[in-house]
């Protein structure tokens, strides 16, 4: 079956929607979602509302003295915490299901057993970013769609809600399994949701991409943002969902996001990244 695949990028790469992708439906964007939950980090650092080395005990009471976790540490994937929430795991088809905020504060109070990796060493952790996702929101005392919307969306120019965990059903394009019919999704939406539990269309991420990693309109990209040698790109996963959002040092762009078939999307993203010509006067 086709790979349902929606492509937008900048000069030299052909937007396209095919097999029944739609760059104006909602889609899941997976841990892509860490770059809105990292840049609202980085503009309430800027804003002396917290700082990139805050003690993360000092923003969430149930953390025990003497972790030495920073909201940085979290935001970089360097504070040891391990890559799943722990605890009693969902089952195989919804993994995220049973990690509710209880289960949140549980780990909190236990963060310094919690610890699988050692602090400052890289692990790639989605607890980590739960944990800052809830440490935000209990600092600002504002929702995480607030934060998003205050803090990256409405600064960029685009619409409130544009990105968002709870895209209205009928703007929602899911991916499909035997006979057309809708695969079940995993539950994101608890305190998972600042790691991978954001939806947004194709056409929006663009913007979000060119915003901040090509014009630069809220400085310097987040530290949730992985760099290579000279692309900057993040990417995001789910059950059915993969999307890859990057930018060439040069100015070269793209959004690539497919439905189904999750494998071999970072490959394609970067094949189609790097052979679009570089713009005249690029580095």
């Amino acid at each position: 079956m086709p790979t349902p695949t929606c492509l937008l990028g900048g000069p030299g790469i052909e937007d396209r929607a095919t097999h029944g992708h739609d760059q104006d439906r909602f889609v899941e964007i997976g841990s892509l979602s860490k770059v809105f939950t990292g840049t609202v980090l980085a503009r309430l650092a800027e804003d002396g509302v917290v700082g990139l080395d805050t003690p993360l005990e000092e923003c969430l009471e149930e953390v025990p003295a003497g972790t030495g976790i920073t909201l940085r540490h979290l935001a970089e994937h360097t504070s040891g915490l391990p890559r799943l929430p722990v605890g009693p795991s969902g089952p195989p088809d919804d993994p995220y299901a049973t990690f509710t905020e209880d289960a949140l504060r549980t780990s909190l109070r236990e963060l310094d057993r919690v610890a699988t990796g050692r602090l400052g060493e890289e692990e790639y952790s989605n607890l980590g970013y739960a944990v800052l996702g809830y440490a935000l929101t209990t600092v600002t005392g504002r929702s995480y769609q607030q934060l998003v919307d205050e803090q990256v969306l409405l600064p960029l120019g685009l619409e409130a809600g544009s990105v968002t965990a709870l895209p209205p059903q009928e703007l929602r394009l899911v991916p499909r399994g035997l006979f057309g019919r809708p695969r079940p999704l995993w539950t994101l939406t608890g305190p998972i949701l600042p790691a991978g539990g954001l939806w947004s269309t194709c056409r929006t991420l663009s913007g979000v991409v060119v915003g901040l990693l090509v014009e630069h309109r809220l400085g310097p990209p987040a530290p949730s943002w992985q760099r290579g040698s000279s692309i900057t790109w993040h990417n995001g996963a789910t059950r059915g969902s993969s999307v890859v959002a990057a930018a060439h040092d040069d100015g070269r762009w793209l959004v690539l996001h497919r439905l189904g078939d999750t494998a071999g999307t970072d490959s394609l993203a970067r094949k189609t990244l790097l052979a679009a010509p570089a713009p005249q006067g690029g580095n």
